[in-house]
């Protein structure tokens, strides 16, 4: 019998997420792998209380359909809460998303036809890789502030581009002004949507916040403008939520608006509105303090134990805030992909660089997250890892 065929992308995905999955039955397994928050700084009191309330005082919206766009209540909020002076928001701004993940995967069903070039950030969040591997595009990478880098010759033709200047996820690497500045001058000139992808935009741990590409591209009235922005509660509050948005054109808001319908009709009012209550009474605002101290704590605690135990394997340099240290093997015979493996055996889990490469080549580097383990674990977790590494050199 000849068995029913498969969509030809799924033969082209990576089997990292799987290799996740299993390694989490592997006891004592110390994961710096994933982008995971720590679960006991989630206000978990508050979160409940908002949903008792939302559930009680507002059973209609809670527990029905929402409109597609997402609650009106919710949107204006959102819209306020990212205006500033030059950018004008409103409700038409905005369209709340089932977290950012929803929100890559529609933008690729509106702009990216199969086969389209896409400017990517480069090495890029492999979320967005999975979301838009569907529609088989060709990517064009870009290294904002590499030498030689030409922002308008990278976004010609593409369909769109796509940039995390916040701590981009893999690198942790902060986009500075003058390039974010140069990457909308280019959206501008060629015509090319600006895809800014912002998860960890509040997560600053040295120096004060940039302005967003969005907010350089307002010019005073109700935003019209190339730049897409993302966001999401995932990082401040609780990924469970799964409240994200966009916040663009009021025309590319009506196109996604349109996909939306046709991927999950609306996300779930609960979610919505608790969000909403949220953002109303301060939550969000007062537990930043607690993750920015724990987070950064973590962070400078890898840094050290990676100073003590990898400076002569691995070249990196320390974020200013988001989650990752990306690390690059000073043995160019390093496979990391190999690696994955051989830290799995001495009870570690890393990410290759493998998987965030658009064009797949990268073998030399290495995803490292402090978020969700305490100090005394990160550095645990440092020695498994320089012992994995000889290992795997030894190998061959």
């Amino acid at each position: 019998m000849t068995e029913p065929a498969l969509a030809d992308w799924l033969s082209q995905t990576n089997d990292v997420t799987q290799v996740f999955l299993a390694a989490g039955q592997i006891p004592d397994l110390i994961n710096m792998a994933g982008g995971l928050p720590e679960p006991a700084l989630w206000p978990v009191g508050d979160i409940a209380d908002l949903a008792a309330s939302a559930v009680r005082d507002h059973p209609a919206q809670a527990l029905g359909y929402s409109p597609i766009e997402g609650l009106p209540a919710l949107r204006d909020a959102i819209a306020a809460r990212f205006s500033r002076p030059g950018l004008g928001l409103g409700r038409d701004n905005v369209l709340v998303t089932t977290g950012g993940m929803q929100a890559l995967d529609l933008i690729g069903k509106v702009l990216l036809d199969r086969g389209g070039v896409i400017a990517a950030q480069s090495p890029a969040y492999l979320g967005a890789l999975d979301a838009w591997r569907p529609r088989g595009p060709a990517y064009r990478p870009m290294q904002p502030g590499s030498n030689g880098f030409d922002p308008l010759a990278t976004m010609q033709g593409a369909q769109f581009a796509y940039v995390v200047p916040n701590f981009s996820n893999p690198t942790g690497r902060l986009v500075p002004l003058a390039e974010r500045a140069a990457l909308l001058a280019a959206a501008q000139a060629t015509g090319t949507w600006l895809v800014e992808d912002d998860p960890y935009g509040t997560l600053y741990y040295d120096g004060a916040p940039l302005p967003r590409i969005l907010e350089l591209a307002g010019t005073g009235g109700t935003y019209d403008g190339p730049v897409i922005y993302l966001g999401t509660l995932s990082k401040e509050l609780a990924p469970g939520l799964r409240i994200g948005w966009v916040i663009a054109a009021p025309r590319m808001i009506a196109a996604l608006t349109t996909a939306k319908q046709g991927s999950d009709m609306c996300t779930s009012g609960l979610c919505q509105l608790m969000a909403l209550g949220a953002f109303e009474n301060g939550l969000t605002d007062r537990i930043l303090p607690q993750v920015l101290d724990t987070y950064r704590t973590r962070r400078d605690a890898l840094a050290a134990a990676m100073a003590t135990h990898l400076s002569d394997l691995l070249d990196w340099q320390l974020p200013q805030g988001g989650m990752f240290i990306w690390a690059t093997a000073r043995d160019p015979r390093l496979n990391t992909d190999a690696l994955l493996r051989k830290a799995l055996d001495h009870g570690v889990c890393i990410t290759p660089g493998s998987v965030f490469d658009p064009l797949g080549q990268d073998r030399r580097s290495i995803r490292i997250n402090f978020t969700l383990n305490p100090p005394a674990r990160l550095a645990e977790g440092a020695r498994r890892l320089a012992a994995a590494i000889r290992a795997t050199l030894e190998a061959g």
